[in-house]
């Protein structure tokens, strides 16, 4: 799904508008109409009050947003049901295409028993009018729009909270007044819409915390942009769909084997952190991978044989300490050889022999290479190797980790997610998955895709192990590099939301891995 920026869509409007010749009154029009369509679809339904036996209060701006509002209000009022429309100015303050709707609309006022205009300019009018708006059984924002980029003060924001403490359904037309639609931030105070009708694409906003917890049911209305001017905005961001996963797992043919599912090797596990070398190890294979080979410090092969079974381990040189050694690097080059994909780092440590194996890895690797935890640790401030790489890169941090290969505060990636993870990938030229609620994965053309699965029962440790075999094995599978660590993000959140039907947290990492098969084949089939 493509969401898109305010300015992107004015864009998009401006040249529909101006340089293909469809009128903004046409636009306006499709919107409206649309709305109706969908707002009737959502509030008029079997065991609910029939529409037509319910008021409707209507809040209209004075822009763009209120025009639309006008257009809703007539048509809502042809169907003969009754509608106020609560103008959050004076009719003399309207320009456009929004005061040609508030004078269509008021010659079918007039036409129409009990439908009406009322002004509210300040806090007095509303006051004066309070009692009559908590009469009303539900209320459609059309106050702001996309537009709105600075708090909400004044009396508007009475509104707003007088609307959301009514408790009464609202339908925000767009995006629910008060949300950034580029960010998804509450301007001071937003809308707690029931759905919400937008035009043309969905907005970023409406995806974004906390802004998908404002918007409600999101239905997209197409009002006439031609496909050939949204080519040429080309759009960068996208929602993750199933119709952008599903495609990627062609049922297997009668005669394979696993040399046709590719191998991997996985280089992870110190002291201590045997999990996480197995976690990963164990999630490429239930993800479809042919054969896994797990190289690990040699005194921990014991404890490694135990917890994995399908993959094959592989006893490396050891530091006194029972590190991964630099003197690997050779016999680990050659391993690479009749390997599809290397995974770096899952419970790898950080100590100095170890730093140099990975950052020598890096340098020297010609396959698809993941890094993940102490991997990205050890190339923290070495990010030019990054930059030499012939063959893929994908790196997996979680926001802790994004901030030290940045240099900046976990706040600071946490405020601006997008941008800092778009720029990163784009300057280093690698697939970024930046992990959290809404991971992101962010391709190197600054094409970037928000995962909307996953749940906060997610939150415990391992889950990232278990995501990087997940990406590693579909990439050993010979699925393309963007679209196998899409579906890896993808797939991972909807194992979580799986378990989380059953309880919503206290699963586990491990309690993933077996349902990797399973979720996989509900997506598909």
């Amino acid at each position: 799904m493509i969401l898109v920026t305010a300015d992107q869509m004015q864009r998009m409007d401006h040249k529909t508008i101006n340089s293909f010749g469809i009128p903004g009154m046409v636009l306006m029009e499709n919107a409206g109409r649309g709305a109706v369509d969908i707002f009737i679809k959502k509030f008029d339904t079997p065991g609910k009050q029939k529409l037509n036996k319910q008021k409707i209060g209507i809040f209209a701006g004075r822009g763009n947003n209120g025009g639309d509002g006008f257009v809703i209000g007539r048509y809502l009022m042809e169907k003969g049901i009754m509608t106020t429309i609560f103008l959050l100015s004076t009719r003399d303050k309207l320009t456009g295409d929004a005061k040609t709707n508030m004078l269509l609309a008021q010659k079918l006022i007039k036409k129409t028993p009990g439908a009406q205009i009322i002004e509210i300019q300040d806090t007095k009018s509303l006051n004066l009018h309070k009692d009559r708006i908590l009469l009303h059984d539900l209320f459609i924002d059309a106050i702001f729009g996309t537009g709105l980029h600075s708090d909400v003060k004044g009396f508007y924001k009475e509104i707003i909270e007088l609307l959301n403490r009514s408790r009464q359904p609202i339908f925000s037309i767009d995006i629910p007044s008060g949300l950034n639609s580029d960010t998804g931030k509450i301007q001071g105070v937003a809308i707690k819409a029931t759905a919400t009708a937008t035009f043309a694409f969905a907005k970023a906003g409406h995806i974004l915390h906390p802004g998908n917890l404002h918007t409600g049911n999101l239905e997209i209305i197409d009002i006439g942009i031609p496909k050939f001017i949204v080519k040429e905005e080309d759009p960068k961001l996208f929602l993750m769909e199933n119709r952008d996963i599903t495609p990627l797992f062609a049922p297997r043919n009668f005669d394979s084997h696993k040399g046709k599912f590719g191998h991997l090797l996985v280089i992870a596990g110190s002291p201590g952190k045997t999990g996480a070398a197995a976690l990963c190890a164990n999630a490429a294979m239930r993800s479809g991978a042919g054969l896994v080979t797990l190289g690990i410090p040699r005194s921990l092969n014991p404890i490694l044989e135990s917890q994995v079974t399908e993959p094959m381990t592989l006893p490396l040189a050891q530091t006194p300490e029972g590190y991964l050694s630099d003197k690997n690097l050779d016999s680990i080059l050659t391993l690479l050889k009749d390997k599809q994909a290397l995974a770096l780092g899952p419970g790898l440590g950080t100590k100095k022999t170890t730093r140099t194996l990975v950052k020598k890895l890096v340098q020297k690797t010609q396959v698809p290479l993941i890094i993940d935890a102490d991997g990205l640790n050890c190339i923290a401030g070495h990010l030019e190797l990054l930059k030499d790489r012939k063959a893929p890169t994908i790196l997996t941090p979680h926001p802790g980790e994004m901030a030290r290969l940045t240099g900046k505060t976990t706040t600071q990636i946490q405020a601006d997610r997008i941008g800092i993870a778009r720029k990163f990938s784009q300057l280093y030229q690698i697939i970024l998955v930046l992990k959290g609620a809404q991971t992101l994965v962010c391709c190197p053309d600054g094409k970037t895709f928000i995962c909307p699965t996953g749940n906060p029962g997610m939150a415990s440790g391992g889950m990232g192990d278990v995501l990087t075999g997940m990406i590693a094995g579909f990439i050993t599978q010979g699925i393309p590099i963007e679209k196998a660590t899409m579906a890896g993000v993808f797939i991972h959140g909807l194992c979580g939301d799986f378990l989380a039907k059953k309880t919503p947290f206290g699963f586990l990492a491990s309690d993933m891995i077996p349902a990797i098969p399973e979720t996989i084949h509900k997506l598909i089939k």
